[in-house]
């Protein structure tokens, strides 16, 4: 019989998984059980992990192929593992606003495998916001709506060379020239796992719903926003180093708090490849 102890964050979602050692090769069975959890709340976390590099890479292929991450600074010696990083002396934090990792991509990533390495006394906590629930409580009519439309997806505007992210991210992230990326997806996917429905829109990446422009967009975008992440439909994790979250880029939002002045926070950060969304 399995060890694994399961303790949900929240109402809504996120569960942590207790009584596993990640530093160690998962047994056939023990992996087949965090596997469920992770598809059935589409966000994990884990707690005091001794993660060598070599850990973090063996735990998140056993999920699929790894995308190496064009903007983010790479951990000396692991270009698939990205750092996220804000120093004492910096004022901007990365990820400070609701988002999924990866929507501007044709084939979005699957998911995030984040390590705290170190963190401050006291912040810096992360939100998480629940896509299905977001769908799931819209009105029948906002649903019909929803359900025949598309969205535009752009990393140009948060990561391209006139955006300015780079200087003032301090070389933490760079390579604006390569935010060249545009996609179209379902404004209501299917999860291809769970075969659940989701709201695939987020307010740093979707720019506008297809055929629609910018400023008539932004409304619904906005209602959008504020239905996904009322606290009822989120959880907030509390780091300390060596936790662990994962989540499911195609059911979730996150936001990294910036409430830390004057410490410093370090992560490692590892995004496994997804499929296209339907």
């Amino acid at each position: 019989m399995s060890k694994i102890k399961l303790i949900p964050t929240s109402g809504s979602i996120g569960v942590e998984i207790h009584n596993v050692d990640l530093s160690k090769e998962l047994s056939e069975s023990t992996f087949s059980e965090i596997r469920e959890t992770f598809i059935d709340h589409g966000l994990i976390f884990f707690r005091d992990q001794d993660l060598s590099p070599e850990d973090h890479l063996r735990f998140a292929k056993l999920w699929g192929e790894i995308n190496i991450n064009r903007f983010f600074a790479r951990v000396e010696g692991y270009e698939q593992i990205a750092e996220v990083r804000k120093e004492q002396d910096q004022e901007m934090n990365i990820g400070g606003s609701w988002h999924t990792d990866h929507s501007y991509d044709q084939i979005p990533a699957m998911g995030s495998i984040l390590l705290a390495k170190k963190t401050p006394k006291v912040g810096g906590d992360t939100l998480f916001a629940n896509m299905y629930k977001a769908y799931e409580t819209l009105s029948e009519g906002m649903k019909v709506t929803l359900e025949r439309m598309k969205a535009c997806h752009s990393s140009q505007h948060v990561f391209g060379t006139e955006a300015g992210y780079a200087e003032a991210s301090s070389n933490r992230i760079g390579n604006p020239e390569l935010a060249t990326q545009n996609a179209v997806h379902p404004v209501i996917i299917t999860h291809p796992e769970s075969k659940r429905k989701a709201l695939y829109v987020n307010p740093e990446f979707t720019v506008n719903f297809e055929g629609w422009t910018n400023e008539e967009s932004k409304p619904l975008l906005d209602f959008l926003s504020k239905h996904s992440t009322r606290m009822e439909n989120t959880t907030r994790f509390h780091w300390q180093p060596g936790s662990i979250a994962f989540w499911d880029n195609r059911c979730t939002w996150h936001y990294a708090l910036n409430d830390y002045p004057g410490e410093g926070r370090l992560m490692h950060r590892i995004t496994v490849e997804g499929s296209a969304l339907s």
